[in-house]
């Protein structure tokens, strides 16, 4: 979930360039919901951040249909320099997905309980991503649409502080990595697995939750209060 404007990701991330539009708050996105994403740029040897937006769910562009994308809405990190699925994403497309925080189910017997985890300062996160551009062959060349942009957040076994809640939890990337991860000449695959490996877990505090965010009709502050 991600509920600030573009001016405060401007201002966290570093940003020199935003494209389109403010997206509304949200405090329940949803796969194959649009989101803000931060792509790195290298124009003349110069690097530069670009705010876009894309679909939660990446479409590989030899994808028949942009369903494809409603599976791959998350990317282990240990495969996704192999999977026919990521591999060109993970050397050529990556991208940081800000956000507040984000929900898991926690397992406690037969009840699945709704959990919040968030930083503990409230800093915004930033997931490492990846994107890609599918042609859409039902929507006619050089029309708006004809070219969807969408995205994936890669995911790593959760640390022991954090296992109760899911056994899996988005790679956070720190701010002192940004610019390794964003940089676009950064292309060798042993390098970019490295650097996915060198990045520490989340620090993260889980909080219990109403039921309303198992809707994805529901989005307002009050599903992240306390249950």
């Amino acid at each position: 979930m991600v509920s600030k404007a573009n001016s405060d990701l401007v201002s966290a991330f570093e940003i020199d360039e935003v494209v389109a539009e403010d997206l509304p708050p949200s405090w329940n996105v949803a796969p194959t919901d649009p989101v803000r994403i931060v792509i790195g740029r290298g124009l003349q040897g110069q690097p530069s951040r670009r705010l876009e937006t894309a679909r939660w769910g990446l479409v590989p562009v030899w994808a028949k249909s942009r369903s494809v994308g409603s599976r791959a809405i998350n990317a282990r990190s240990e495969t996704v320099l192999e999977k026919p699925m990521f591999r060109s994403a993970a050397v050529k497309r990556r991208a940081l997905i800000p956000a507040d925080g984000y929900y898991e189910w926690e397992k406690r017997g037969a009840e699945k309980i709704p959990t919040y985890l968030h930083p503990e300062n409230n800093e915004l996160l930033g997931f490492a991503g990846l994107y890609e551009f599918w042609r859409d062959p039902d929507v006619p060349e050089g029309h708006e649409g004809d070219w969807l942009m969408t995205m994936t957040i890669l995911t790593r076994p959760a640390p022991d502080a954090l296992g109760h809640v899911h056994d899996r939890t988005p790679v956070v990337v720190p701010r002192d990595m940004l610019g390794d991860w964003l940089d676009p000449a950064l292309t060798d695959k042993s390098d970019i697995q490295s650097l996915v490996d060198a990045m520490p877990d989340p620090v993260l505090v889980p909080r219990e939750v109403g039921k309303g965010v198992g809707n994805v009709r529901n989005d307002s502050p009050e599903l992240i209060e306390p249950a």
